[in-house]
């Protein structure tokens, strides 16, 4: 996946408070923070992310270092406040965390209208918006990820689309009629079956032979379409 880095204008050295931090650390501070950042959008996925960086100076001098200084993330899980740790090595070393703010944006699928529960999402059901993303988990960047998905709770319209909320549709359901099929080689057999329990598709379910009242064990492989488990289609003894 492509990922570009893109900043808000007129916040590439954005700083907060007075204190005796110097600005070349301050950037270095930001510029991990970024780093930070970026990566943990493109592992989401996160489509043109955009980061408001803010640094919150120390209120204490930073003393000189004979070497490079290295900056480190001790907490960067909330984008809204991250910690970082300024290290010097030296033979007098020191050490001073930092507190750092960002705002995450990107574009993300979003509803056009009110979606319900369980509804399979079509194309024309969701949009990509640019929305600030800092305090929503796992947005949805992907619009042909979400396609053919359903929601496990009701969207309204503007709702951004989460990853945590997005299941694959049920192709068996309980109590519904299946095709028990087997195939072998160029052979195909094919038993009426009954459902016992529901399942999406390779979704491993209970499925009573209807001809002989025996219960297997059967993968989802389509709609009201299940395949055995193993090699036989009486596996188990009936309940």
């Amino acid at each position: 996946m492509s990922l570009t880095l893109l900043l808000a204008p007129g916040l590439a050295g954005a700083v907060a408070g007075a204190g005796g931090t110097s600005d070349k650390l301050l950037a270095q501070i930001q510029d991990t923070a970024r780093r930070h950042l970026l990566r943990q959008a493109e592992n989401a996925g996160l489509r043109e992310p955009l980061f408001d960086v803010e640094v919150i100076r120390s209120a204490k001098p930073v003393p000189a270092c004979g070497e490079p200084v290295q900056v480190e993330g001790i907490d960067t899980r909330t984008p809204s406040r991250m910690r970082f740790a300024a290290a010097c090595r030296t033979d007098t070393p020191w050490r001073i965390e930092f507190v750092v703010r960002a705002h995450v944006s990107a574009s993300v699928a979003v509803a056009v209208a009110a979606l319900p529960a369980g509804k399979p999402y079509a194309a024309a059901d969701l949009t990509l918006e640019r929305r600030d993303v800092t305090a929503t988990p796992d947005p949805v960047s992907d619009l042909e990820r979400a396609v053919g998905m359903t929601g496990r709770r009701a969207l309204r319209a503007g709702d951004v689309l989460r990853e945590s909320l997005l299941a694959a549709p049920l192709l068996v359901r309980r109590g519904e009629a299946v095709s028990i099929v087997v195939r072998r080689e160029q052979i195909e057999i094919s038993v009426a079956g009954e459902a016992m329990e529901a399942g999406a598709r390779d979704a491993q379910v209970r499925v009573r032979n209807v001809s002989t009242g025996n219960i297997i064990r059967a993968r989802v492989v389509g709609p009201a379409m299940v395949e055995p488990v193993g090699t036989s289609l009486s596996t188990q003894s009936p309940e």
